[in-house]
């Protein structure tokens, strides 16, 4: 018997290379950096959800930014890139895991960024549908009603230091994929397992899950 019975990624970093396309809106690493930040802070800072894209906004302004780099950023939104090994890896778990994202956006760009994955997900969780932005306990409780799973058959992979925060008080085994190499957030919980690369990291827990079992 297989630990666990689904998996669920964070959307826009676990996934998704969105960091290149923060940064070529802003028009350099530095400042695509300072304003995802900026942001971040927000959305982790305001609980209860407040409306996605008014934020990246109020982040682009406080960066030293514009409107118009806000609007650049959604009007570009379908060209996100998914990273190198996250289709294929999904692909072959599919047959085998249940999949879902649980993401910090809107329920329009969430569903939009999802569909960039090119696999059908069995729930879809962002934070304007669970209320709330990562990491309240909120959006990831969701995603396990959606599943009709208790916590200890679902394994999470974060893109973000701070989803550890959350899945740790649900009590969600958690992998990081950590692909630009930050510390982690303090108080954060250790993750099960690390890495700047997403497939290797899962295939390899999978597979001594998979041993011990």
């Amino acid at each position: 018997m297989q630990r666990y019975d689904a998996i669920l990624f964070d959307l826009l970093t676990a996934l998704i290379d969105s960091w290149s396309l923060w940064n070529r809106v802003a028009g350099s690493e530095e400042a695509g950096r300072a304003w995802r930040a900026e942001y971040l802070r927000l959305t982790y800072g305001c609980g209860s959800y407040a409306p996605y894209e008014e934020l990246v906004g109020r982040a682009a302004l406080s960066t030293g930014l514009s409107q118009a780099h806000a609007d650049r950023l959604e009007a570009e939104w379908d060209h996100l890139q998914p990273w190198d090994d996250a289709i294929p890896l999904l692909r072959d778990l599919a047959p085998r895991y249940r999949l879902g994202v649980v993401t910090n956006c809107s329920e329009r760009l969430g569903r939009r960024a999802a569909a960039r994955m090119q696999v059908p997900f069995d729930c879809i969780v962002t934070a304007e549908r669970a209320g709330y932005y990562k990491p309240d306990p909120a959006p990831y409780e969701l995603a396990l009603r959606d599943l009709g799973l208790p916590a200890d058959r679902v394994l999470f992979v974060a893109g973000s230091g701070f989803d550890l925060i959350g899945t740790g008080r649900v009590g969600l085994d958690t992998l990081w994929h950590n692909r630009v190499g930050l510390a982690a957030p303090p108080g954060a919980p250790a993750p099960a397992a690390q890495a700047r690369t997403l497939r290797p990291m899962v295939d390899d827990f999978l597979s001594r899950q998979a041993h011990r079992d």
